[in-house]
């Protein structure tokens, strides 16, 4: 039997990987003063995907209380309007506003830069195929593809 060699696996590759990129792209919004999982609860909240804090945590996989301490620093940088529920005041609303927006928009255009970076090794033919499979991936498992 042919023993696996780890390195060679997609599971060490994209984990490595994404363990890099990560780093390169929280530096990135550090500039705004954010971390990765602050951008995350902005881009939920711009799908439409939710809007309660409980149902933000379902689908970011998080604790609830790391959705409320998220949504406190992004309350405080006006990114994120919070309110109660009407039909059930036990629950928080909370409302992208429009400097959240741009918030959003800034870290997008970052994410953007730090793509083009790591395509820079790729010719056209190679970054549309990586693209197609990390989408295909996304969707089997569940996360957004777009």
């Amino acid at each position: 039997m042919n023993a696996v060699k780890l390195t060679s696996t997609l599971t060490f590759r994209l984990g490595t990987l994404g363990a890099v990129v990560t780093d390169r792209f929280s530096a990135r919004l550090a500039a705004h003063d954010l971390k990765p999982k602050h951008v995350g609860l902005l881009a939920v909240l711009d799908s439409g995907a939710a809007a309660s804090q409980l149902d933000v945590a379902k689908i970011m996989n998080v604790a609830p209380s790391l959705v409320v301490s998220l949504a406190d620093r992004l309350e405080e940088l006006g990114a994120v309007r919070r309110e109660r529920d009407p039909s059930d005041r036990r629950r928080q609303i909370l409302t992208l506003t429009a400097e959240g927006r741009d918030l959003l928009a800034a870290c997008a255009r970052a994410a953007a830069e730090l793509d083009a970076e790591l395509l820079e090794g790729l010719d056209q033919d190679g970054a549309e195929t990586l693209r197609a499979a990390l989408g295909a991936l996304a969707r089997h498992t569940g996360l957004p593809a777009d």
